[in-house]
């Protein structure tokens, strides 16, 4: 994602908690002096400084639900040459600090009360696992439903917490024991219906991801109007 121009004044959110995601992703837990107050969908600027005053900055979705008070969650894949990535995955640790500016992003959010479908390709299932978790945490579940597509379970996202009645794994290239889907790009099979009249689309994912699914999601009658799609490519 691009770093967009915001208002907000930077904070300083301290590193509580580190995970693996895969073996080339990783979320970090940041906690502020006070709640981020994000909604789900949105995102905030990272940025770096080196002792000699130079700053790299990079635009990242929150991944965890606006319930998490004055924590949040960022997940991020480690690119090679990436000067930000590289700092995050190589030497942040627990305890350090960083500088966060956000939330940023008001077309590209559920509240959790209207009829939603997320469709997610590789990484960016983040801002729809914000969404699947503020769902799950106000009892709003049965408004939305996910669907995921990786290429393979080893670079599957949140792997443990997605199953649930509201998601769908699609994986493009290999699939795991007992999986009972044959590997493949997204198709109009794997949009669950009916759906909701008044259901609004959210799409994630890389250009031609976020093409394809789009066209999907006409072919299965969601107007275009109805449908949010963010782009996005490699932030290092």
């Amino acid at each position: 994602m691009t770093p967009q121009p915001s208002s907000g004044p930077w904070r300083v959110a301290t590193v509580v908690k580190r995970r693996a995601e895969t073996s080339h992703a990783a979320t970090f837990r940041l906690r502020l002096d006070a709640p981020l107050g994000q909604r789900a969908g949105q995102h905030v600027v990272l940025r770096l400084t080196a002792p000699d005053g130079y700053t790299a900055q990079r635009s990242y979705s929150v991944a965890s639900a606006p319930e998490d008070g004055d924590e949040f969650e960022l997940t991020v894949e480690r690119l090679e040459g990436g000067e930000v990535s590289m700092f995050l995955h190589d030497v942040v640790e627990p305890g350090d600090e960083l500088d966060v500016r956000g939330p940023i992003g008001g077309w590209f959010v559920w509240e959790g009360t209207t009829p939603a479908l997320l469709l997610g390709g590789g990484s960016g299932v983040v801002p729809l696992m914000a969404m699947l978790r503020h769902a799950r945490r106000t009892g709003s579940a049965d408004l939305l439903r996910l669907v995921v597509s990786a290429r393979s379970p080893d670079v599957l996202y949140y792997a443990a917490e997605l199953p649930g009645p509201q998601t769908t794994v699609v994986f493009t290239r290999s699939v795991p024991p007992g999986h009972d889907r044959a590997p493949g790009r997204l198709v109009m099979e794997d949009v669950p219906m009916p759906l909701a009249d008044d259901v609004t689309a959210y799409v994630c994912g890389s250009a031609g991801f976020a093409e394809a699914a789009s066209t999907v999601l006409l072919d299965a009658g969601v107007p275009a109007e109805r449908v949010r799609v963010e782009r996005f490519g490699p932030t290092g």
